[in-house]
């Protein structure tokens, strides 16, 4: 469904426009910090009004791509196209984006050569959102590539000690992954080309391709070792606890809360559309993998002093839940994982932001280190339990709503790892509710007195995040009426190709989403 109005285009250039723009602007001696970082925020609250405006835009209830901008770019003979197009899966994931990286930018501002690090960001935020709207498989990994660039930069020109080697770490392993993915697109490519004399990296056309099942499943695997890397999904994970831990506050915000569902969206948007055959037939296999990272995250979790290191394997369990929810191929589990994307995103996001003010008040985040905070900074204590109850998945906040979906969703079709994944929502209360605990409650010491409580700018920053949190924990109705109609859509598109369909309660029809939690 096309418009007038290229609104996904508009997202893509608009913050690739304001990166060149601060880049060019810095050789002028005129142009100040204060400049820059006004600059960088207002190109980054533009880009969050056009997303909104998209989302109001977009049919309710229509699981097909909308808003849809498709032209040629590199000529017939090469077969790539200018293709965007956004659903109930990705809109949300665009909306996560364009919130969390104004928030970024804001608290950004005292950083040293806050310009460059505005440019980056800008050029990381164009480089995100042109991977969740991008309909050609070329197009989509030249943005899946350039997300490389600036997070390598932001981690290591503005992280901790050890920036230098979590960045390359970072790199490397993200960089072998995508050739997997490039080898994988072109071999696709080239097959349907044989079969249909067309040379094209259209998502749409390249559904269409016959391929054997040995074949399937290379393919399927070249995807996914890219994908998983990302997100990144046990045992891919080894780059995450050094990149999380040892870049800024806003790189590890942006890279657990958004790059990481790259990964995720990556696996939903085309393994599940182009390798249905080898989805069903390898799905065991990654619900075991999804399983073991829920309760290796959880237990290693439980054994960190470190914050950020808490906080990453924590994230390494909810990546667990939502790989278990796309593969259990029912439509309340991958209902489940999408919003689980964007409500772990929100989650994450907040958690890395909170350690990022205890880190610039106390110059640490070891849990050994910091006692009776709660005392000192009351409200930064109220932020950080809204959000760790959220991560627990308490009723009435969003991790809940989420978490439940998956878990009904794999029930229903893969019974035992769903039992086994349970595991990890009770272990996930231990680690965090010790975190709280042992930072916040007590006796202050001495150095840990002196902590001034959040600024006002900084409780506007983290505002949206929590009356987000609460509100899809109370109201996700919205929400997934957008996200629902895709996933059908998707879901019986592998049903269709399989043809296994998933057991009848699992179909949600209109009676059951108006009692959906």
């Amino acid at each position: 469904m096309t418009h007038s109005v290229p609104f996904l285009t508009l997202l893509i250039l608009l913050p690739a426009a304001g990166a060149l723009g601060l880049a060019l602007l810095g050789f002028d001696r005129r142009f100040n910090k204060e400049l820059a970082d006004a600059l960088g925020i207002l190109v980054s609250l533009a880009t969050l009004v056009i997303a909104v405006v998209a989302l109001v835009t977009m049919k309710e209830h229509f699981g097909g791509y909308q808003l849809v901008s498709n032209h040629t770019y590199t000529g017939e003979a090469l077969g790539v196209r200018w293709f965007l197009g956004v659903d109930g899966i990705s809109i949300f994931l665009v909306l996560l984006t364009v919130v969390l990286f104004p928030i970024v930018l804001l608290l950004g501002q005292s950083k040293t050569n806050s310009r460059a690090y505005a440019a980056w960001m800008l050029l990381l935020e164009a480089a995100v959102l042109g991977s969740f709207l991008s309909l050609d498989l070329i197009v989509f990994f030249l943005f899946f590539e350039l997300t490389l660039v600036p997070s390598y930069f932001i981690i290591a020109g503005w992280g901790h000690e050890r920036r230098a080697y979590a960045a390359v770490k970072f790199f490397l392993y993200t960089f072998l992954g995508s050739a997997f993915l490039l080898v994988g697109i072109l071999a696709l490519a080239f097959i349907h080309q044989s079969q249909t004399h067309v040379l094209t990296f259209s998502l749409t056309a390249l559904e269409h391709t016959h391929l054997s099942s040995s074949t399937e499943i290379l393919l399927f695997l070249a995807f996914t070792s890219a994908f998983a890397i990302k997100a990144p999904l046990f045992p891919f994970h080894t780059w995450s606890p050094d990149a999380y831990t040892e870049a800024p506050a806003g790189g590890s915000v942006v890279l657990s809360g958004v790059l990481a569902k790259l990964g995720t969206y990556g696996i939903i948007r085309f393994d599940l559309n182009l390798f249905p055959h080898a989805t069903r037939t390898l799905a065991p296999l990654i619900l075991t993998l999804a399983v073991i990272g829920i309760i290796y995250g959880a237990i290693v979790a439980c054994a960190q002093r470190d914050m950020k290191r808490l906080v990453t394997y924590s994230s390494l369990a909810q990546i667990g839940f939502i790989a278990l929810g796309t593969f259990a191929l029912s439509t309340q589990g991958l209902s489940g994982a999408v919003l689980l994307m964007l409500n772990h995103g929100l989650i994450v996001g907040g958690l890395f932001f909170v350690i990022g003010f205890i880190y610039e008040r106390r110059g640490t985040w070891q849990t050994g280190e910091l006692r009776g905070l709660q005392k000192v900074a009351p409200v930064m204590a109220g932020v950080f339990t809204v959000l760790m109850m959220a991560s627990i998945g308490v009723p009435g906040l969003n991790g809940f709503v989420s978490e439940f979906l998956v878990l009904v969703g794999t029930f229903l079709t893969h019974r035992w790892w769903a039992v086994v994944a349970v595991i990890g929502v009770i272990v996930a209360a231990i680690y965090l509710l010790w975190a709280y605990q042992q930072v916040f409650h007590g006796v202050p010491k001495p150095e840990d007195e002196k902590t001034r409580d959040l600024s006002w700018m900084e409780r506007v920053a983290v505002a949206p995040l929590i009356i987000l949190i609460v509100f899809l924990g109370v109201f996700p109705k919205p929400v997934l009426d957008r996200i629902d109609p895709s996933v059908n859509e998707l879901v019986a598109h592998v049903e269709k190709a399989t043809g296994h369909y998933q057991p009848a309660v699992a179909t949600r029809g209109p009676a059951a989403a108006e009692g959906r939690p």
